[in-house]
């Protein structure tokens, strides 16, 4: 497999173009960049999480997906910053970020 930090960035980058004006996430992300990101595994999800930090909202959903984990709480459910903040929390705990 080549270099996840050159290979996740394109297809993120792909993938954000080609959703442009979609306003179904589910829709989002279910397009075949976004799947192919998930289909990394845990190999990316120290860069994931990196990410979130930029774009809180896409990587909700994939962090989700690939972890099968949710540590967000019903109270921040909706509000995006909180809900990043529970996965980034998540990842100091699993040591993904450091």
């Amino acid at each position: 497999m080549s270099d996840i930090n050159i290979t996740v960035p394109d297809l993120a980058s792909q993938w954000e173009s080609e959703v442009e004006g979609m306003s179904s996430t589910v829709q989002m992300s279910q397009h075949p960049a976004y799947q192919e990101i998930i289909s990394m595994g845990n190999q990316i999800l120290a860069l994931l999480l990196r990410e979130l930090k930029n774009n809180p909202l896409y990587w909700l959903s994939a962090l989700s997906q690939i972890t099968g984990e949710n540590p967000i709480k019903p109270e921040q459910r909706g509000k995006i910053k909180q809900m990043a903040s529970a996965w980034l929390e998540w990842g100091k705990n699993q040591v993904y970020i450091i």
